[in-house]
């Protein structure tokens, strides 16, 4: 079987055209394209966190209002870059899956139009935000700081441009196998931003301003690096060849099919800690706040390669779907779950172990000592939530990279919605468990929705693979 797949792709290219090694690895053997792939998404995601806390520490030397002001901008911020997220997963989709098919100018013209659209949201998303900035923090509470909070907003809202590029970029690179460069740029902006923060924030005094134009400066100086490997270099499989271009609206609904439900699920998962908070305070105060705000940063921190896998699925599985080789979108789904079951497991046992020293970090100082015991047991409860991450991630990814964004995102919505805000409530106030109840409840809703995933994922599969060696493709681009 696996030698009759490597016959055909092997017939499917023209002899003119160059096969990057990304593709290469893309439409190869599955597991090898998912390890390959994974691992630098998870170093840059890794650094992009780790970038995110020392430019907090950068800014604290401010002042406890500079880092107030942020967290008002935060979430407004966190709009546009899930909008450019979930837009990414439509693009890597509709790529990877006419890569799979063979169609190079079809994955330039997907390209090329990804491109506009970003271009034509930035806009959209700068004439609303700057303007509206001010009336929109004050109502999200940003009062006493409204000052330093429009400095450090309205430059970032500028540089919108230069976040959605990117992140469009970015997913044009994974989908064509190469997220070595995505982890290079994102390496360069990390770095560099740490190091112009300090010298805009203090060397130049231009205070929380400063360390919004360091951030904006050190995406633009990487999109001017992803500009030149395109449209200079011109090594990657993908061109923009603009003169054979032509409108197709076809081509924007299936990015936005897969990407507006992708950007949806952030507004979920906002709404999810909304209602969690609403929970929490109800029956233990800000204290039980403070303890799950604090660990779901670790919960984030350990679901990276989680996430690094899921990514690399969809473009694997993308290209394996567009080319009809429904044995390897089946191969790449069970082993993206072996494999992040077998992290999940691994990082529940680290998390049981280390979680005294875990919550140390994080109640070092006296006002938050008293919270420790209970951070540790909040940490030891969510290793069991770790376990059934997996399922639900993986078969909303095995949607994604077929152009079935909308069942991703009912995947998403009972996962937290309908399945962990029920059973936490239920923990919490029906059975009367309290805050622990609500952490079980957590845990829970994510085995419930593990389980929804994967039944669905894998019955897809099954009936899909039913099709293999047939004409036409089942639900093809």
């Amino acid at each position: 079987m696996k030698q009759d797949e490597n016959n055909r792709e092997s017939a499917a290219y023209g002899r003119d055209e160059i096969i990057t090694k990304g593709v290469s690895l893309l439409t190869g053997e599955p597991k090898t394209a998912i390890k390959a792939m994974a691992w630098p998404i998870f170093v840059a995601m890794f650094l992009l966190t780790m970038y995110n806390i020392v430019d907090a520490i950068w800014v604290a030397g401010i002042g406890s209002d500079a880092l107030a002001a942020i967290g008002f901008v935060t979430p407004l911020f966190l709009i546009v870059i899930g909008f450019g997220n979930g837009l990414g997963a439509g693009v890597t989709s509709v790529i990877s899956r006419r890569i799979g098919s063979k169609d190079k100018r079809g994955a330039d013209s997907a390209a090329i139009h990804s491109m506009i659209l970003a271009l034509v949201l930035s806009v959209l998303f700068t004439l609303l935000l700057v303007p509206l900035a001010e009336p929109v923090l004050i109502i999200l509470g940003a009062g006493d700081v409204i000052g330093l909070t429009l400095a450090y907003g309205h430059v970032i809202f500028l540089g919108t441009v230069f976040f959605m590029f990117t992140n469009i970029s970015y997913a044009i690179l994974r989908a064509e196998g190469d997220t070595k460069r995505t982890m290079y740029a994102m390496a360069v902006s990390a770095v560099l931003n740490v190091v112009l923060d300090p010298i805009f924030i203090y060397y130049f005094g231009m205070g929380i301003a400063g360390a919004a134009v360091a951030t904006i400066l050190s995406v633009a100086v990487v999109s001017l690096i992803i500009m030149y490997w395109f449209f200079r270099k011109r090594d990657t499989y993908i061109r923009f060849s603009w003169k054979d271009f032509s409108p197709d609206f076809g081509i924007v609904k299936n990015i936005l099919s897969v990407g507006i439900p992708a950007s949806l699920e952030f507004v979920i998962m906002s709404a999810l800690m909304i209602i969690l908070n609403g929970m929490l305070v109800i029956v233990g105060g800000t204290d039980s706040v403070a303890v799950y705000s604090t660990g779901w940063r670790v919960v984030m921190f350990a679901l990276i390669p989680l996430i690094a896998i899921a990514t690399s699925l969809v473009a694997v599985a993308g290209a394996a779907y567009g080319g009809r080789f429904y044995s390897k979108m089946n191969e790449s789904y069970y082993y993206s779950l072996k494999l992040g079951f077998i992290i999940s497991a691994f990082t529940a046992v680290l998390t049981w172990i280390f979680a005294p020293q875990i919550a140390l970090i994080f109640t070092y100082s006296g006002e938050s000592a008293h919270l420790a015991p209970t951070i540790v047991a909040f940490l030891q409860t969510m290793c069991f939530f770790y376990l059934f991450v997996p399922p639900g991630m993986m078969s909303g990814s095995i949607f994604q990279a077929v152009g079935k964004g909308m069942n991703s995102l009912v995947i998403h919505l009972f996962r937290n919605l309908f399945f962990i805000a029920v059973f936490a409530w239920i923990f919490g106030f029906v059975l009367d468990l309290g805050e622990t109840g609500i952490w079980w409840g957590i845990v829970a809703g994510d085995i419930a929705g593990g389980i929804f995933g994967y039944l669905w994922a894998s019955l897809y599969l099954r009936i899909i693979l039913k099709y293999e060696d047939k004409s036409p493709a089942v639900d093809t681009v």
